[in-house]
């Protein structure tokens, strides 16, 4: 399931339920929602592009929220639901980094949070940030599936405990 989130210049909402009748216990698990945030609409893109429907069999489907606007982003993660949220470090205004310190400091239990970095020398400044996981830009799919698979797999475990 994909949505769209005040993305500036795409301005369409809603959601799509991509449909799979290969395993009906899929459907049962409720999707994973991941928030992407970036100004630039490519970078969403490359980041749903690279990470799938489902980025490792173990886990639920994964929605996507993509968001253009650093208010969007407060307003989807204080919402809460979202299970995981990949910043562009590089987006302007206003980093991904910046962000994702406001959401540790403000958010009680504030979900797992991936920043796009702009070199990998640059992921230092992500733990200042408080980001679980730092990925540089241009985006390796392998690395960023690795990050995040690592990141969901801890989040449905916590999920599943709390149950």
């Amino acid at each position: 399931m994909r949505t769209v989130a005040s993305t500036g210049s795409r301005h369409a909402t809603g959601s799509i339920p991509l449909v799979s009748d290969d395993d009906t216990s899929r459907s049962a698990r409720e999707p994973l929602k991941v928030l992407v945030y970036s100004d630039d609409v490519n970078t969403r893109g490359d980041v749903i592009l690279a990470l799938g429907k489902r980025p490792h069999p173990d886990l639920p489907d994964v929605e996507y929220v993509e968001v253009a606007t650093e208010p969007v982003v407060i307003e989807q993660m204080d919402s809460g639901g979202i299970d995981l949220a990949i910043l562009d470090g590089e987006a302007v205004p206003v980093g991904g980094m910046g962000i994702a310190k406001q959401l540790k400091d403000e958010i009680f239990q504030c979900p797992p949070v991936l920043v796009l970095t702009g070199r990998p020398q640059d992921a230092w400044l992500a733990t200042w940030s408080r980001a679980e996981a730092a990925v540089p830009q241009p985006i390796d799919p392998l690395q960023l599936a690795e990050a995040v698979i690592r990141l969901l797999r801890a989040r449905v475990d916590t999920s599943s405990a709390t149950r």
